[in-house]
């Protein structure tokens, strides 16, 4: 893995990233609270993996765009909006988000709930009114994000999450829920980077699958963390996951168990980058990145 050029990318792409986010939601003509509720968890920082992902599959094929960053942008205010939602007391119950306080705690639970509806809807007015963009790819990303982030995707895997606690649970059904939960909007990302490129159709299957082992990495390596992270540096509480009856990879697998099976996806995504005709560096330091990361 080169440090330097995967820190050099993030610290590059990341800033542009965060310079946009905001200025997506300034010109939306809607209520003043409803505006600060939606740029407060847009701005309450976070790693941007989703974003970063889509540029990274972006630069395998040639030199990001102003496009690229909306639909990146799109991207992560769909994953924000999931993160509000997930914090209400009728789902994971959370005072704190990456060391702030959660939406609801600080706008109340009813905008909080609106300020997720907002930022999902917005990412698809983005996506489908890209400039410069043909109609069959906007159409494309459209119909993948909408079944990535809906009752096929990610919906569906956090119905299955909720419905899957206080219950034992198999291997097949915990991979379930988290090939939905979390990968399908990592794989999202990855493809629409991929598409935005003009990617061929080949190496379509071969991103599609990286994404996917890559969405197993990283939700096992938060299941690690969630026993051996430290609660300051990830800025929110540990063993959460324990205290709801969770079944997570190290209480199905053991500790050990657990680090192997993600070590077998991280060297599956590394097999299905290098089938590619692109030259995806940067997308083969990130399944490093996110097997090593300590937040």
């Amino acid at each position: 893995m080169n440090h330097n050029e995967l820190e050099t990318f993030i610290g590059q792409f990341r800033d542009e990233i965060e310079q946009r986010l905001p200025r997506f939601l300034e010109s939306i003509d809607c209520p003043d609270t409803l505006k600060k509720a939606m740029v407060y968890s847009i701005q309450a920082g976070g790693k941007r993996v989703r974003p970063l992902l889509t540029l990274a599959a972006v630069k395998a094929y040639r030199d990001v765009k102003e496009i690229d960053y909306t639909v990146a942008c799109a991207v992560e205010m769909v994953h924000t909006y999931s993160l509000i939602h997930d914090d209400l007391p009728a789902m994971d119950d959370d005072d704190y988000r990456r060391g702030k306080l959660t939406n609801h705690k600080v706008f109340g639970e009813a905008l909080a709930i609106l300020a997720g509806d907002a930022l999902l809807t917005h990412a698809f007015a983005m996506i489908s009114s890209l400039p410069g963009v043909d109609d069959r790819t906007k159409i494309t990303l459209t119909q993948e994000l909408a079944h990535a982030a809906g009752p096929q995707g990610m919906v569906g895997g956090q119905t299955a999450d909720i419905e899957g606690e206080r219950r034992d649970l198999s291997l097949q059904e915990l991979e379930y829920i988290h090939h939905h939960k979390t990968g399908d909007l990592l794989g999202f990302a990855v493809a629409a980077g991929a598409i935005l490129a003009g990617s061929s159709p080949e190496d379509m299957k071969h991103i599609r699958a990286y994404a996917k082992e890559l969405g197993l990495v990283f939700q096992i390596k938060d299941d690690i963390l969630d026993v051996e992270g430290d609660s300051l540096e990830m800025g929110k509480s540990t063993g959460s996951d324990e205290n709801k009856g969770k079944v997570t990879y190290p209480r199905l697998l053991t500790m050990a168990g657990a680090k192997e099976k993600l070590m077998v996806h991280a060297d599956n995504a590394k097999e299905h980058l290098r089938a590619l005709s692109g030259t995806p560096l940067i997308l083969e330091d990130f399944v490093h990145y996110m097997t090593e990361r300590t937040k």
